[in-house]
């Protein structure tokens, strides 16, 4: 009888002991644990980041860290934390948490467009994912590199096709480097080389041209004749003259791409530089800005005229007026001059 009563006693304790272990367990692992009321919250956990960082963005987060930290270490998170954007859910246990920390990382879009240096690229780019500028940059101009894929510091730019991706939160700038030659050679298929060559120029002097007529009209519907102008140009050896070039020469020679520079003076025409296409022939040593591919495709599908010059239209801002000729050019550019003078816009 005494036997029986001890065994019991163990019995009932194991018991207890089992239960209140299986509801530590269970209060671990399986009751929700967040406090935040939107539907949904994220986490950008950095590639090097320590449980602790992992601990620190999700405090505000939690009802109980500390059950959080114990299933991490039971599951093995804590020891193989994983950089990248994690999203979190109302109402997640800890369970899920960890499975949605360990496993979900989830892509970021990005975007850029129009920059006009690799700095400014490096710049846009390094918001949007956890490479800083000064990688970016870095991995932009490596010499190595350029020269590996054909590529200089002048035209370097024109590798980066404008438009938006999904990348990783957490991608290196190798990486991003990398993927964008893809995205490169991918924009660049057959039918687009094919025009290319058709034109007599090779897919970063077709760039370096749209750049031009990105800047000089921002109507996408007028690009292809632009583009046609400047072709003809080319073809009959003359100048480009294109005033979007001396700007950029200007910025460049100063090192203030921030400043604004409306109007082009005559003095500005003298200025010595490989981008000032008044004063040198065919088209700059890169392109002056990263042109949108409705420019890039403007080119490739110029439109075919005789026009050799064009300037603003007065009349219906935003487009231009052209000419075939020297006098009829004149005529146009006395109303232009004429607008730009009574705005009494000097630069």
């Amino acid at each position: 009888m005494y036997i029986k009563r001890i065994l019991l006693v163990i019995v009932l304790g194991g018991l207890l002991v089992g239960g209140a272990f299986a509801y530590m367990v269970y209060n671990a692992f399986f009751v929700p644990n967040t406090k935040f009321n939107n539907p949904e919250a994220y986490l950008y956990i950095p590639s090097e980041a320590s449980f602790k960082e992992v601990k620190d963005q999700l405090e505000p987060l939690l009802e109980n860290l500390d059950t959080f930290e114990s299933a991490a270490e039971r599951k093995g998170y804590a020891s193989n934390i994983k950089g990248g954007k994690y999203r979190i859910k109302k109402g997640m246990n800890n369970n899920e948490l960890i499975n949605s920390l360990r496993s979900g990382n989830i892509p970021v879009k990005v975007a850029f467009n129009n920059q006009e240096t690799l700095q400014s690229l490096a710049g846009r780019i390094s918001i949007q994912i956890e490479a800083d500028s000064l990688s970016l940059l870095r991995a932009f101009e490596e010499v190595d590199f350029l020269r590996e894929n054909g590529f200089d510091k002048d035209n370097a730019l024109s590798l980066y096709i404008p438009n938006s991706y999904e990348f990783f939160w957490n991608t290196s700038a190798f990486d991003f480097r990398k993927r964008m030659l893809k995205e490169y050679d991918r924009f660049w298929n057959r039918e687009r080389k094919k025009k290319a060559d058709a034109l007599g120029m090779s897919p970063k002097e077709v760039v370096a041209l749209a750049s031009i007529v990105h800047k000089e009209s921002a109507k996408v519907d007028e690009r292809p004749r632009v583009a046609g102008v400047y072709i003809n140009r080319l073809k009959k050896g003359m100048l480009l003259q294109a005033d979007p070039t001396v700007i950029y020469a200007l910025k460049k020679a100063s090192g203030n791409f921030d400043q604004v520079i409306k109007r082009v003076l005559y003095k500005d025409l003298e200025l010595e530089s490989p981008y000032n296409t008044y004063k040198y022939a065919g088209l700059p040593p890169g392109p002056i800005t990263m042109p949108d591919i409705s420019a890039v495709d403007a080119v490739l599908n110029a439109e075919k005229h005789d026009y050799y010059y064009f300037v603003a239209n007065v009349k219906n801002f935003g487009y231009h007026m052209f000419a075939e000729n020297l006098t009829q050019h004149n005529r146009n550019k006395k109303q232009y001059i004429r607008w730009i003078n009574a705005q009494k816009i000097n630069r």
